[in-house]
């Protein structure tokens, strides 16, 4: 697989500077958890979660606001159930974090399983481009190692606060993904990537403010919704396919839902588009509610005149 550009972030001295020594001894720890069974990590995930849950007032006020607006019909005590799901959900994915940084591509094969990817394939077969549609699931970094190991793959990131863990991630995708575009870069060099049967993995559901985005219905709430991902569609010519990341218990594997492709899309209109992406991630959510990211502000932005929900 050819890559167009040099993948990942450089390793430099810096980065075994002493203030980051607990990250490398954090790195250590999570390469010895990373060769545990998938029930044995998610044990200690579900602790990372309860302890979280008991611990983080403010996660629990964010999940509680928009699981309220999500799921009116939950009393109180079904949505701090959920809540406590959740985040049990947020534990084992980040517990799972060692199993990307160190499980080879042969162990990780094995644990993976795509519903849909015939889709992918007839897009393909018709010679076209195509954007996966990435939700914000607590497993979502599961989707590039599933499509890596099958398709030509890229993807955008965001740098993080600590220059080990952004060094740690970009190296991991880059195991199975031809190459990784930052947001600093952005619109120009994804537009360009975008070529005919590869495949742009793009998340397309944060709230990123007001700039380039339309408000529409999420959950019967409006939401501020990209206007980014029409418009990477229209310019790539590409076929847009909306795409959930999770575990399934009973099979022990990491499991990648590709729902059919978004029909007359993009349409012309910003706000239509937004209707149309924010249905099809609603109903890919819906089959698997408690392994969304809930801890996320999914209503941060408001409608002018309209009061914070946080």
């Amino acid at each position: 697989m050819k890559q167009e550009a040099a993948c990942g972030i450089p390793f430099n001295i810096a980065l075994i500077h002493p203030r980051y020594w607990l990250t490398w001894f954090g790195l250590f720890l999570a390469f010895f958890v990373a060769q545990l069974p998938n029930k044995m990590r998610h044990v200690i995930g579900r602790w990372v979660g309860n302890f979280t849950y008991n611990k983080s007032d403010k996660r629990r006020q964010i999940i509680n606001v928009n699981l309220k607006i999500a799921f009116p019909n939950l009393n109180d005590k079904q949505r701090d159930k959920m809540t406590r799901k959740q985040l049990q959900w947020y534990g084992c994915a980040l517990v799972d974090y060692s199993l990307l940084f160190f499980g080879s591509k042969i162990r990780l094969s094995k644990m993976l399983e795509i519903e849909g990817q015939q889709y992918i394939d007839e897009a393909i077969n018709n010679n076209k481009s195509i954007i996966i549609l990435l939700a914000h699931s607590v497993m979502l970094e599961f989707a590039p190692v599933a499509l890596g190991l099958k398709y030509d793959c890229f993807g955008s990131y965001k740098t993080s606060k600590n220059a080990v863990l952004d060094w740690m991630i970009a190296r991991s995708r880059c195991r199975h993904v031809s190459f990784v575009v930052s947001r600093e870069e952005g619109m120009r060099k994804l537009i360009k990537s975008l070529i005919p049967k590869r495949l742009m993995i793009f998340l397309p559901d944060e709230d990123l403010g007001a700039d380039n985005a339309v408000f529409a219905p999420f959950f019967g709430k409006e939401k501020s919704t990209l206007t980014t991902t029409a418009r990477l569609a229209k310019m790539g010519k590409a076929v847009a396919l909306p795409t959930f990341a999770w575990y399934d218990v009973e099979a022990q594997k990491y499991k990648i839902q590709i729902s059919e492709p978004l029909q007359n899309y993009p349409t012309g209109d910003a706000k239509q588009d937004a209707v149309l992406l924010n249905e099809a991630l609603e109903q890919l959510i819906k089959k698997y509610p408690e392994q969304y990211m809930w801890t996320m502000k999914w209503f941060r932005t408001r409608p002018e005149n309209e009061a914070t929900l946080y």
